[in-house]
């Protein structure tokens, strides 16, 4: 019985599934338990003897703890195995008996043959059905005096008996079989929910990590590399040139100041302080002003084109990316003497170059930073492209392009 019938098709896949269909069950319990009283009832008002009243009525009972200890879990799990033959021989057995000793328990019939298909594949299952409903024609042939009257009469009840018995059973069957799938896309829905719960959620916190990393990058270490570079330099006048110390230490805790306002507005993804009630083009020459003042560089800053209103977010990436390439040049740009900072507005959208004449890097280098590679990030999510062009000895060329359209998408 290990072997599942080919009949028996809906089952496959569905052993490990949610158990559905018990909950459902107590509509059948319900069908199960009128069927024994009405059939118990007939018995007891048949012309039979009172012992032959008392035995089926006896072996006819037997058959609610058979079903509830047995068969009713199985039938409520949709497993095949030894224990559904053992449940189903024992009802058919006990039904024989009932009918044996009062031909009217046949109306049990309408309890059992439901129960032998939904315990069993349906061959097996139509094999016992039939077997329950021919017994007690031929034990009417058995007994009658005249068998061929007796059976032909009641043949066609019984055939009759065992149309419906299937017809029922099958619907059964089909009823559990759909709310066993229901109950499994239910299961399956609430499961999916989870998951893309969880997976948002994940998604989120990476998300809130990544921008936080820039923007320490891009604000909180680039403000921190300034002031130490102040200091430093402050240091080394402090005596000979007092004067420029004081200016050098006094711009140092304006970076202090301007570095706090920054973690203050990105920790609550405000907008950056320099862009507040200024445009975009004087925030990059705040930049620029800066690093000419920490590093002694010529540093050119020029605007092409009609200088026009951005959404807040592209102002937000390219004085980003202004104050990395900035960056970069305080780091890396050794024996750099100028800087410059190009702005272009054209009509189909906005180009930054900065160009320096330092040292220079090979293409895998600039791979390795995380500067660049946050650069090019926070430029991609607004459909805009970073090209960084350098050669050891030749300087670097950063140019950063963003189309009108994510301008629009942005606004």
């Amino acid at each position: 019985m290990r072997k599942r019938s080919h009949d028996d098709e809906e089952q496959a896949g569905e052993r490990h599934g949610p158990e559905a269909g018990a909950g459902w069950f107590g509509l059948w319990d319900g069908i199960f338990a009128v069927s024994y009283l009405v059939t118990s009832a007939l018995l007891f008002i048949s012309d039979d003897s009172q012992v032959h009243h008392a035995i089926a009525i006896g072996v006819l009972t037997l058959i609610v703890p058979w079903y509830a200890g047995l068969g009713r879990s199985l039938m409520t799990t949709h497993t095949y195995g030894p224990k559904n033959l053992v449940f189903a021989l024992g009802l058919v057995l006990l039904f024989c008996v009932t009918t044996t000793f009062g031909y009217i328990g046949f109306f049990a019939m309408f309890a059992v043959a439901p129960m032998l298909i939904m315990s069993l594949p349906m061959k097996p299952a139509v094999v016992l059905v039939a077997v329950a409903n021919l017994f007690p024609v031929a034990m009417v042939w058995a007994r009658s005096e005249e068998p061929e009257v007796s059976v032909w009469g009641l043949l066609p009840i019984s055939l009759l008996s065992l149309a419906l018995s299937i017809l029922l059973g099958l619907w059964i069957k089909r009823v559990t079989r759909q709310s066993r799938e229901r109950g499994r896309l239910i299961e399956e829905l609430r499961r999916s929910r989870e998951r893309v719960a969880r997976l948002s959620h994940e998604a989120g916190i990476s998300a809130e990590r990544e921008r936080l990393a820039r923007e320490i990058h891009d604000t909180l270490a680039q403000g921190l590399t300034s002031i130490i570079s102040l200091v430093q330099a402050a240091e080394s006048n402090v005596r000979d040139a007092p004067d420029q110390a004081s200016r050098q230490l006094s711009r140092a805790g304006q970076v202090a100041r301007d570095s706090l306002a920054e973690a203050r507005g990105f920790v609550a993804a405000l907008t950056p302080p320099t862009l507040r009630g200024g445009s975009l083009v004087q925030a990059v020459r705040g930049q620029t002003d800066n690093l000419a003042a920490e590093t002694g560089l010529d540093v050119r800053t020029s605007v092409e084109g009609a200088e026009r209103p951005l959404p807040m977010p592209m102002n937000v990436v390219l004085l980003r990316s202004v104050q990395e390439a900035i960056a970069n040049v305080r780091k890396h740009a050794r024996r750099a003497r100028t800087v410059e900072v190009t702005m272009t507005f054209e009509e189909d959208g906005v180009r930054l170059l900065i160009r320096d004449d330092g040292e220079g890097f090979t293409p895998d280098d600039a791979q390795k930073g995380y500067g660049l590679r946050g650069m090019r990030a926070r430029v991609e999510e607004i459909d805009g492209t970073v090209t960084v062009t350098s050669h050891p000895g030749e300087g670097t060329v950063v140019e950063v392009d963003v189309p009108m359209g994510s301008m629009v998408k942005s606004g």
